[in-house]
């Protein structure tokens, strides 16, 4: 019998496509946390009053067969809620769980996290994990229930991403809608839009093409980029963060001081202005060793040191400077090194 030009194609793709036996394929671990991704509805059309965190990474696992294909996966569940509930104690159990991970045999690292607080994790990662190994934040903007949901792919991508060699050396990344993103500059734009996790300034680092990660430049670091080494520290000091607006008075540092915040950052007006009428509680926070960093609520853009009293952010937004703050005081450095890490690159 005669084959047809498009069965000839067919099979000689078949035998140009490698099979790549399990014990040639990275070891990627899954840290699953919750989120979107693990959330459920009764409805399929349902993309804003589902439930976060209803399945377990095992489910999730056996949602996406393809993953056999690109790694071999183990998975642990660090914990099961919505990101808006992650915490500390969290964010110390998952750096433990990695660098207990990458002590082993584990290429790389996913974490299976919501969107709400993503990019916070992702940046405490980046900080504070000590390796040149991928660790991949990963979530999703549509239920596992619903029509279109967005969470197999990335998680496929993710784990792809995670045991590449082309992902080393690039710290901590967020993967979702196809983009391969730095947790350093990555931030959430929109509440429910798929392309939400975006650098403004910085662009992307590279994106996904059938599955293949694409780098747009090689691996480099950001000018500045501190490191904490947290191996030795079970605890992280309280930080808040103030909002700034108009008739903003200094109450709110009061309090969070008398709460036991040990250090404060505003989320001031423009280049991280606060009202004259706040200058003293400022100033005595200073004075005792309480560091004031003033961030933005702008969304975007440097705040430089200026006139005011405090620590200008330099490129850090409110929620990212906070965690460099918290780590710093952590890690006992001075007020001359924290100032260091938010304005030596200006």
């Amino acid at each position: 019998m005669k084959r047809s030009p498009l069965t000839s194609l067919l099979a000689l793709a078949c035998l140009a496509t490698p099979v790549v036996a399990q014990e040639d394929l990275p070891n990627v671990t899954i840290f699953a946390t919750g989120g979107t991704i693990a959330g459920s509805s009764s409805s399929s059309t349902d993309t804003t009053d589902y439930t976060s965190g209803n399945i377990g990474v095992d489910q999730l696992l056996d949602a996406v067969p393809e993953l056999s294909e690109v790694a071999r996966i183990s998975g642990q569940q660090v914990a099961n809620t919505g990101s808006f509930n992650v915490d500390q104690d969290i964010l110390m159990d998952l750096h433990g769980a990695i660098t207990e991970a990458f002590a082993g045999d584990a290429d790389g690292a996913v974490i299976t996290h919501g969107t709400d607080t993503m990019e916070e994790t992702g940046f405490f990662l980046d900080l504070t994990v000590q390796s040149d190994k991928p660790v991949v934040m990963v979530g999703a903007m549509r239920p596992a229930t619903a029509i279109g949901a967005d969470g197999p792919v990335n998680l496929l991508q993710a784990v792809t991403l995670a045991g590449s060699e082309e992902g080393r050396g690039r710290g901590a990344m967020i993967v979702l809608n196809d983009r391969i993103g730095s947790a350093y500059f990555t931030t959430k734009t929109d509440t429910l839009a798929l392309n939400t996790f975006k650098a403004i300034e910085e662009g992307y680092l590279g994106r996904f093409l059938s599955n293949e990660p694409y780098f747009y430049y090689p691996p480099a670091e950001p000018v500045n980029k501190p490191s904490f080494d947290i191996s030795d520290i079970e605890d992280l000091p309280r930080v808040d963060i103030v909002y700034g607006y108009q008739d903003v008075d200094a109450d709110a540092i009061t309090a969070a001081i008398e709460a036991g915040a040990e250090g404060i950052v505003i989320a001031a007006v423009g280049n991280g202005n606060i009202p004259d009428r706040m200058n003293e509680a400022v100033e005595d926070a200073m004075a005792n060793g309480i560091p004031v960093v003033r961030s933005t609520r702008t969304g975007n853009g440097i705040v430089t040191a200026g006139t005011d009293p405090g620590i200008g952010s330099g490129i850090y937004n409110p929620q990212k400077a906070r965690i460099v703050l918290m780590l710093s005081l952590a890690t006992g450095e001075d007020m001359e090194e924290i100032e260091a890490h938010f304005l030596g690159a200006l």
